[in-house]
């Protein structure tokens, strides 16, 4: 099973941006996920996630701009990106925790 995270783009500072997250089958909605991202040159770094029971979690680069959310119905996790930065440009990615196979993630890009 492979994750697919959609919803990037180009956006200006301080834009906001709603990336989504889908499988095949329910697993997105039975399974604690998370969003990573990785920036240029750097490791992918896991920024929010949601447990089953839809307790979340964020990195403190994220908190306060960033809120993860669920939809059962519909089999899809969001990540709502607010206030963003130039340092959030990043391929972002989602999975479910522990990780499968990578998906190819969405490009955000924030230009000043």
């Amino acid at each position: 099973v492979q994750l697919q995270a959609s919803g990037g783009g180009l956006v200006q500072v301080g834009g906001s941006l709603r990336l989504s997250c889908t499988a095949s089958g329910s697993i997105v909605s039975r399974k604690d996920v998370a969003w990573f991202r990785r920036g240029s040159g750097n490791e992918r770094e896991p920024i929010a996630y949601i447990k089953s029971d839809d307790s979340t979690a964020y990195a403190d680069s994220v908190k306060g701009r960033f809120t993860i959310s669920r939809d059962n119905a519909k089999n899809t996790v969001y990540l709502q990106m607010n206030s963003l930065k130039p340092e959030d440009t990043a391929v972002y990615y989602c999975n479910i925790l522990p990780p499968l196979t990578w998906g190819q993630g969405t490009q955000v890009t924030v230009s000043s």
